[in-house]
């Protein structure tokens, strides 16, 4: 990946909106950029000059769009717009996020459509590579007219307004900028409404879902194995030959996953004429219910990576006589696959509480609830009634918000999406499946060691092991809570799939070999 990024020129991807957020390259504005950036904002300045009736740029907004507004208060009402707007509510959403909000939407600017200046671009880049980065509530966007109170209290700082974080402190704005000497900017006509247009709210939450989905699907898949051969189940279900006569691209690259991981096992080895007929559904059909959410998440990359390079603001502005008011900030076409990866979440929260339940059955060799002595221990059957509560929470997330429409601004805008409710919603039920994840993988561990002296393969010995760094073996009961979060915590920071994708490689073995498109 190039060390500088091209706002505007570059196609923005999932990998480099991230890479930009976390430091790793810098975004700029080259010279291409520059020129595009300044016809735009000259085309509107000869909208103004010529006295043409532009929406947002001399009329008010919404149902107020046949309301003129006189030339001396056109930058006036730019001002108020973002304060006007600033109408979000409950917590700040992660400093992350925000940034990632800043990072697309000065890309989607620096495309030369939306009329802004230069320095106010600057200005925007300034915050992106100080890491001043501003509050913005997580409530109060209805996903269409653009993500416009969360965007305007993102913008809020420009002006001097708002709050800001800044070395791990929140701060009122113009406190920073006067540390730093800086005015507020002063925004030019159609400015603000630039600023607020657009679905870089629902956009940044996308972003972050394909992260963090993808390291959900390639955990559970390796710890679906380690369950796998700790219950002494059959791979035959994951023979290529069957998969082909059903060739969803997810299920074959599962399967895939799966025949690799569980190679060359001794432990699958040491009962191939046990003379079990077959296994239960949450073992055997890992490839159709893990390669089902695969199929949802490589959709929502897919349209993520759409909406990065897209312009999502109105009015577009194509030159000073050629302006169309039209409804590319609408953000229905990530609201949708959204919702769809809400539920594709979901169903592996469920079938991983699933795996956990018959771990503890005490069937096929394994003790009752994992543990040699109980009555006096509970063992771990208490850490199932967590993947039981956290799989039902899941379940009353998967109402589709974009199932739903409240009509707003006096019925002007009378369909909107409600994708910034799909995009918070989808990321409360991965906080629940890195947990529930956290809890099989927990009792994976456990489990395995009851089929000593035989191991399983080398991947997999390798996967217990780095757990077994965080979380000893539990020979009585214990304060399960703590086992768990440290274990959630190595899923929730990428470290687990790293680590074993790492060691896989040193091994020569391509886990995701021949599915490139499942990587970002």
């Amino acid at each position: 990946m190039p060390l500088i990024f091209n706002y505007g020129i570059d196609q923005l991807t999932v990998a480099s909106a991230l890479a930009l957020a976390s430091g790793k390259i810098k975004g700029q504005l080259n010279k291409e950029a520059l020129q595009k950036i300044e016809a735009s904002y000259q085309s509107v300045q000869q909208i103004i000059a010529n006295g043409k009736t532009v929406y947002g740029v001399n009329t008010g907004f919404g149902i107020l769009a046949n309301t003129p507004i006189s030339k001396e208060d056109t930058a006036l009402l730019q001002y108020k717009i973002l304060q006007s707007h600033s109408v979000g509510v409950g917590d700040p959403i992660s400093i992350e996020v925000a940034k990632l909000m800043l990072i697309t939407k000065t890309h989607a600017l620096a495309q030369g459509f939306s009329g802004i200046q230069v320095s106010t671009l600057e200005r925007i880049i300034w915050h992106i590579d100080n890491d001043v980065i501003p509050v913005v509530p997580e409530k109060g966007s209805v996903g269409a007219s653009g993500d416009l109170a969360p965007l305007a209290h993102l913008f809020l700082p420009l002006i001097g307004l708002g709050e800001v974080f800044y070395m791990g402190n929140r701060y009122k704005s113009q406190e920073v900028l006067n540390q730093f000497k800086l005015a507020p900017v002063q925004l030019g006509p159609k400015e603000g409404l630039a600023l607020i247009n657009g679905t870089q709210f629902i956009l940044s939450f996308a972003v972050k879902a394909v992260q963090r989905m993808h390291n959900c699907l390639e955990a559970a898949d390796i710890i679906g194995a380690m369950t796998l051969e700790s219950l002494t189940g059959s791979d035959a279900p994951f023979d290529e030959r069957l998969h082909n006569l059903r060739p969803y691209a997810g299920n074959k690259l599962v399967a895939q996953r799966l025949r690799l991981l569980v190679k060359d096992s001794a432990i699958m080895q040491s009962h191939i004429d046990c003379g079990r007929v077959q296994d239960p559904y949450s073992l055997r059909c890992m490839p159709q219910v893990h390669g089902a959410s695969r199929n949802a998440w490589l959709h929502l990359k897919e349209l993520t990576e759409i909406e990065l390079n897209a312009v999502t603001d109105n009015p577009i502005i194509f030159g000073a006589d050629d302006t169309i008011s039209g409804g590319n900030f609408h953000g229905q076409p990530l609201a949708l696959p959204l919702d769809y990866c809400c539920f594709a979440a979901a169903e592996i929260g469920n079938i991983s509480d699933r795996r956990c339940y018959l771990l503890l059955e005490g069937k096929w060799g394994l003790p009752l609830l994992l543990m040699k002595d109980v009555g006096l221990n509970s063992g771990f059957m208490i850490p199932q009634y967590t993947t039981a509560a956290l799989v039902t929470e899941n379940k009353t997330l998967c109402f589709p918000a974009s199932a739903d429409s409240i009509p707003t601004s006096l019925g002007q805008e009378d369909h909107v999406s409600m994708g910034s409710i799909s995009g918070r919603k989808l990321s409360r039920v991965l906080d629940n499946l890195e947990y529930i994840m956290a809890i099989e993988l927990l009792s994976a561990c456990q489990a395995i060691e009851f089929r000593r002296p035989h191991k399983s393969s080398e991947i997999l010995e390798y996967a217990h092991d780095y757990v077994r760094e965080f979380v000893g073996f539990a020979s009585e009961d214990r304060i399960f809570a703590d086992d768990i979060n440290k274990v959630a915590g190595i899923i929730k920071d990428f470290s687990f799939v790293e680590k074993v994708n790492e060691f896989a490689a040193l091994r020569e073995v391509e886990l995701n070999k021949t599915f490139a498109d499942f990587t970002f």
